[in-house]
């Protein structure tokens, strides 16, 4: 019944890679149209900043990082920054009408005031630390990626709108964002080849009159002590996005001659992919996925099932969900390689300390009991299985073994002889049980009431330790109140069921008798 009861609500659990932390900060990460000036992009986003500051007095400071730093890690492009909100503790919180006063309201404020601001920007939220984190191991800053890949992007933009279309109706999405959004504008130069050829001119003449008049050209140095600043000069920037004032650059023909650009090209305007990601050689486009629910490996079955159903992708296309649902597949296949060898391992000290096979697997039998009781301790606190938790779970299973191994022992003990004379195995185990009671409530004890701080704790970084005391804690009472009673039971059944009704002592041999 107990063992039901915790596979039942085991399987409602629910899986997430590591725990949130509250890192006391919040990260947006601010997308607004491809192709925006950083001198334009900047305004906006001071202005937000200012908005916010106003408006929450939560907030007690803000700052933005955009564009490359000197130790170039984390490029962005002008129309894309980071915007990092510091609030105060909680407690601080002024309490008023319209005041949030959770996190969650204050994202959903910050986010209105933003978009108040400047309409075509969009933030996608997290934490710091954890941005950092998801861009780390999937290099996309959202806790879930999903990643379409193919050779066409017309095909995966069109598959990633249709993908991003059923994930924000999806329950547990809380924001869904392309990894790039649009396409730049540029302006292509096509070339007269039979112009040229008249005029005797090179396609390289034409790119350095460009270059020159776009990118500038050095003509001079200003010499300052030891260094020497170049001389650059170039078209100013009116002139630089007009396409009549480009087609009119001049082109040296021979020694002597001038023909305008327009001669011998035309300019034409396209949209160009800025940038083409790849992924180990394969080029793909990619959704930001971020959570409003724990059960991360429940959401991604879910989105998997939807997106399958209703993407149609052509031959040689496929997707792949990322981010922390791809690392927690790699742990859950290494845990399942690290239990296994865990529990046979214990199994093997458990026969080495006992010398049968049958007695270690009564004690084995306390592993199962401690599972479930960790189970139950995550149903009741409402907290999804982790790998924090299961790190709880292999230390609970030495502790179980511990408490059964201490009572088998003393009651091998009691019917050997070793502690007075033998005792017949039923009286063994009864005295044995309550020989072990002190101990074995030692022990427990002292293993849960060592937790409890872990398992209460609300400071920073307690998001982690809560799960592994909970599990410990959970698993340490009914294994000790199963070992107490049901393993006592079980070892005299057995014994009572064996062929041979003899004891311990009556079948030594002649040298031990």
């Amino acid at each position: 019944m107990l063992l039901a009861a915790a596979f039942i609500a085991f399987k409602s659990l629910g899986s997430q890679f590591t725990p949130q932390l509250d890192e006391g900060a919040i990260t947006a990460m601010v997308y607004r149209p491809v192709g925006m000036s950083l001198e334009q992009s900047l305004a906006i986003e001071q202005a937000t900043e200012r908005a916010i500051r106003r408006k929450f007095p939560q907030v007690s400071h803000t700052f933005s990082r955009i564009g490359t730093s000197e130790v170039a890690t984390d490029p962005m492009p002008p129309n894309e920054n980071d915007l990092y909100i510091f609030y105060k503790p909680l407690k601080d919180w002024p309490t008023g009408d319209g005041m949030p006063r959770t996190k969650q309201e204050l994202i959903a404020g910050i986010e209105k005031v933003a978009r108040q601001v400047y309409r075509g920007q969009n933030l996608e939220f997290a934490q710091p630390i954890e941005m950092r984190f998801n861009e780390m191991l999937e290099g996309v800053r959202a806790d879930v990626s999903v990643k379409i890949y193919g050779d066409d992007y017309d095909v995966l933009e069109r598959a990633a709108g249709q993908a991003k279309a059923i994930l924000e109706k999806l329950p547990g999405t809380e924001g869904v964002e392309f990894e790039t959004a649009g396409r730049p504008k540029s302006i292509v130069v096509e070339l007269d080849r039979a112009a040229l050829i008249r005029l005797n001119l090179g396609a390289q003449a034409v790119n350095d009159a460009i270059r020159d008049a776009l990118a500038g050209a050095e003509v001079g140095f200003i010499p300052h002590g030891p260094a020497r600043h170049a001389i650059v000069i170039r078209m100013p920037d009116s002139l630089r996005a007009d396409p009549a004032a480009i087609l009119a650059l001049p082109l040296r023909v021979g020694d002597y001659g001038m023909v305008p650009l327009s001669r011998v090209a035309r300019l034409k305007e396209t949209r160009i992919v800025e940038p083409i990601l790849h992924d180990d050689t394969n080029r793909r486009a990619a959704l930001m996925v971020n959570l409003s629910t724990s059960d991360l490996a429940g959401y991604v079955q879910r989105a998997q099932a939807a997106i399958n159903g209703q993407v149609k992708l052509p031959p040689g296309y496929r997707i792949e969900f990322g981010g922390q649902y791809h690392q927690l597949e790699a742990a859950q296949k290494r845990l399942s390689i690290v239990v296994p060898a865990a529990l046979i391992l214990i199994f093997a000290l458990v026969y080495a300390a006992l010398g049968s096979v049958r007695e270690a697997a009564i004690v084995y039998t306390g592993i199962p009991f401690a599972v479930t009781g960790g189970v139950l301790a995550l149903w009741l606190r409402g907290m999804p299985f982790s790998i924090t938790a299961a790190i709880g779970f292999i230390a609970l299973s030495g502790i179980a073994m511990l408490n059964g191994l201490v009572l088998i022992d003393h009651i091998n003990s009691l019917r050997d002889g070793r502690e007075g004379d033998p005792l017949p195995a039923e009286e063994a185990v009864r005295r044995g049980a309550h020989d072990r009671l002190r101990p074995v409530l030692s022990t427990a004890l002292v293993a849960s009431v060592g937790f409890i701080p872990m398992a209460i704790a609300t400071g920073s970084g307690a998001e982690v330790q809560r799960p592994l005391a909970t599990v410990v804690i959970g698993g340490i009472i009914t294994s000790t109140i199963l070992t107490l009673v049901l393993l006592p039971s079980l070892y005299a059944w057995i014994e009572r069921r064996r062929p041979s009704s003899t004891d311990r002592n009556d079948t030594a041999t002649p040298a031990e008798a």
